[in-house]
């Protein structure tokens, strides 16, 4: 959607961005709780590049992601991804994943689409654009980098969601009931043509 945009509007926004201060494993301050979670995936590495083959400029799927090191408190985990650098006041947020098992500790790769399938036992959330899916990478051209935060939350007790929950309903259940976080950045950046 945004690849349409020119690049002059790109470097117009260039020093808005939402910022990393504002993605919720920062706002919540649980990074160095009583269990940090390992978040990694086999397709890119922390602070690495994100393959086009996840973004909106190849075909858009759901990149693959393992988390590790939960406790045996938890009940259940969260997964929240944003764009730390989106020119908007708050992240842009890519995907909610509630309702996770502990014990699953993978999301295979293409596991949520951009177009509404799921193969997951998992409820999805409402994206930054109210859509239960997964929302790839499309950052304006001539932006520059974005940082997009892969982050997993373990919860102590199961919040009652609502049917497809949005970022504010998730927050104020993670503030009850997050016990560990973790997080992976990845970037990505759209070239200019």
């Amino acid at each position: 959607m945004l690849e349409k945009l020119p690049a002059a509007i790109g470097h117009a926004l260039h020093a808005q961005r939402a910022g990393l201060d504002n993605i919720l494993f920062n706002q919540l301050e649980l990074g160095a709780g009583t269990g940090a979670i390992t978040v990694s995936s086999p397709a890119f590495r922390d602070q690495e590049n994100i393959p086009a083959i996840y973004t909106a400029d190849g075909a858009g799927i759901s990149p693959p992601l393992a988390w590790g090191n939960i406790s045996t408190e938890a009940t259940g985990l969260a997964l929240i991804v944003e764009d730390a650098d989106a020119p908007t006041p708050q992240p842009l947020v890519h995907l909610i994943v509630v309702d996770l098992l502990p014990k699953d500790g993978v999301l295979p790769e293409g596991a949520i689409g951009h177009s509404g399938s799921n193969e997951l036992n998992a409820r999805t959330g409402k994206n930054s654009y109210l859509q239960a899916t997964w929302l790839p990478p499309d950052p304006p051209t001539g932006h520059g980098v974005h940082r997009y935060a892969f982050q997993v939350f373990a919860l102590d007790s199961t919040p009652v969601f609502s049917g497809a929950p949005g970022r504010d309903e998730v927050m104020a259940a993670l503030r009850k009931t997050a016990i560990a976080s973790g997080c992976l950045i990845g970037t990505y950046e759209r070239p200019e043509r």
